[in-house]
């Protein structure tokens, strides 16, 4: 086991009087607690997490078995009982999307355990076109709270650095003398900028120029767009040493252009609203880790079996700790590949690559269907293009959304076509679209530049 993280020795409680050892209220002490005990879970070997999420696992299921007709029914249907789902669990039918969506079973804030109250809806973006409404608990936020500070303790040495964080519909947008919640319950923090990223690119890079950031949490999409700024030489960040991005998929090349333009190290977490943060980057081995302590995560085929490591399928997650809403094996609509064990020495499971979700795959007319490549460096060679969206609207037909400097010519548009099908990789039937400044995002300020209608 590693020795603890030594920004722990600076955690300080609430309780007056007491500067050493510190002392906690009660829901602050289950947070340092938790926190402390995550420094330590992390270092388990494989075989205790999985013994750990099994006992976690037969508790849920004995909580919702006579709470739940949902859940209970399910459980039938793969010919099991509480006490027998965790040595079967393939066996329990998976929980789709829409299911989830009609009719998610959410239990009344009585038949939940003593402590996991209050609850709390939050519902998705509906990006998928599938929004869905789930609740979180005392418990569930708890250990949200202790991720948030696990992702910052892997990556950061120091809270009292400069921080940026730019996010859709941010609340209180501009700057803060602290990093706020759930930091300064326990550390020292330096400032914050928060930054709503529905704001012009050209208004973001200011603010952030003349904050002067240390550390900068932003989505992929919006960190291209900075970096299109970078690169073009109207914004220098010399003071930026961590990149943190969030709620996307990272794309690689996104990645190396960061690393590349920026000089900072880029570290990158796959969350999710139903379920909260699913793995974090090892600081060490380039993996995702799984967070093993919340979630059981299963990556499967298109025959419901275990992936292997290097293969790619479906997610499946079950929220460990959920007692309102029965998140248990749940398709959350990504893929992932399967990784390996981490030459960092962590016990928690790993991601290799997280390769987004299923709209975001093209779908041929010979059933073939695979993330495509989009052009996205080779447009400008035949068009003066800003922007670029795709739109897959049939199996022969796509949209293409475009922001350009002045409007193309016929023999631009046809250069356009012959490229984009040669990446996407497939004659589709090609329409044009055109937009003044900025192609919209979505509900939930995402971007994302290749998606299935259908």
């Amino acid at each position: 086991m590693s020795a603890p993280h030594p920004a722990l020795a600076a955690l300080r409680g609430d309780v007056p009087g007491n500067a050493w050892p510190p002392l906690h209220s009660s829901r602050l002490g289950s947070l340092a607690a938790l926190i402390r005990e995550l420094d330590a879970t992390q270092w388990l070997s494989p075989e205790a997490i999985a013994e750990g999420q099994r006992r976690q696992l037969t508790l849920l299921a004995r909580h919702y078995v006579d709470r739940s007709p949902h859940f209970a029914a399910r459980l039938k249907g793969g010919g099991l009982t509480a006490d027998t789902l965790a040595d079967n669990f393939a066996a329990l039918p998976l929980l789709e999307r829409r299911t989830l969506q009609a009719d998610p079973g959410t239990l009344e804030e009585g038949a939940l355990p003593a402590g996991h109250q209050p609850i709390q809806f939050v519902q998705t973006s509906g990006s998928t076109g599938e929004p869905v409404k789930v609740a979180k608990t005392a418990v569930t936020q708890l250990f949200w709270a202790a991720m948030t500070i696990r992702y910052h303790l892997w990556h950061e040495r120091d809270f009292t650095g400069r921080l940026a964080a730019a996010r859709a519909l941010m609340p209180d947008p501009g700057p803060s003398a602290t990093w706020g919640s759930p930091f300064t319950a326990f550390f020292e923090t330096g400032p914050a900028l928060r930054i709503d990223n529905g704001v012009d690119i050209a208004a973001q890079a200011a603010d952030l120029a003349a904050f002067r950031p240390d550390t900068l949490i932003v989505y992929p999409t919006n960190l291209a767009a900075l970096l299109d700024r970078i690169e073009a030489g109207d914004l220098a960040l010399p003071s930026l040493k961590r990149v943190r991005t969030i709620a996307e998929t990272l794309p690689p090349e996104v990645r190396r252009r960061a690393e590349a333009s920026l000089g900072a190290s880029v570290r990158d977490c796959y969350s999710s609203e139903e379920a909260g943060y699913l793995a974090i980057e090892c600081p060490e081995g380039g993996q995702y880790h799984v967070m093993a302590e919340t979630l059981l995560i299963e990556v499967i085929d298109d025959a419901g079996r275990p992936c292997r490591e290097g293969e790619v399928g479906r997610v499946v997650v079950t929220d460990l700790h959920n007692h309102a809403t029965p998140i248990i094996r749940y398709a959350i609509g990504d893929h992932a590949e399967v990784g390996g064990r981490c030459r960092c020495g962590r016990g928690l499971p790993t991601l290799k690559r997280i390769l987004g979700r299923t709209r975001n795959m093209i779908l041929l007319p010979d059933g073939r269907s695979y993330w495509p490549l989009t052009a996205n460096k080779r447009l400008r060679e035949f068009a003066p293009v800003i922007q670029y969206q795709y739109i897959q609207e049939s199996l022969e037909s796509v949209e293409a959304r475009l922001v350009v400097e002045r409007p193309l010519t016929m023999e631009e548009e046809e250069a356009l076509r012959g490229v984009i099908r040669l990446y996407l990789g497939h004659d589709f039937a090609i329409r044009f679209t055109y937009f003044d400044e900025q192609i919209p995002k979505g509900r939930n300020g995402k971007f994302e530049e290749f998606k299935r209608s259908f």
